[in-house]
């Protein structure tokens, strides 16, 4: 049983940016079909100063994380774990070549089915580099017991 004492805790707090041919790829894998995701003219002409970040982007550049001790400190074995759920609040857009803030905290830890299951809820705040809220990213991560 992870231990709610986490409960609170920062996780990560590290920067990230994207180039546009990382966000042409992205939106070319996840089917995107709307130009401005594609296309800097296009993106251009409907009014973004460039190429946005596709839809889920931010949820990839999360991963990106340099570190991942926190899973250790907390004893979740990668081998049991699963990717319960993932929620994005949206503020303002993001572009190619902003940097991008990410501060990761811990804000619940339960179990369910008498702890056969666990469950670590992190919810992630994202700011530009002029410190504008861009987005908050919710995700559970599931670990099975036994």
């Amino acid at each position: 049983m992870i231990d709610k004492k986490h409960i609170g805790k920062v996780i990560a707090d590290f920067r990230a940016s994207a180039p546009a041919s990382q966000l042409r790829f992205f939106a070319k894998a996840t089917g995107q079909t709307d130009p401005v995701y594609l296309d800097e003219a296009a993106a251009c002409d409907a009014g973004h100063p460039g190429l946005p970040l596709p839809p889920t982007f931010l949820f990839s550049l999360e991963l990106t994380q340099p570190s991942t001790a926190w899973r250790d400190e907390l004893g979740i074995v990668p081998s049991r774990i699963l990717h319960g759920e993932q929620s994005f609040n949206y503020h303002r857009m993001a572009y190619a070549g902003d940097t991008l803030h990410f501060q990761s905290t811990i804000t619940d830890i339960y179990d369910k089915k008498n702890g056969a299951l666990d469950f670590v809820v992190r919810e992630t705040r994202v700011t530009s580099q002029d410190g504008a809220h861009i987005a908050d990213l919710r995700s559970v991560l599931v670990q099975r017991n036994g």
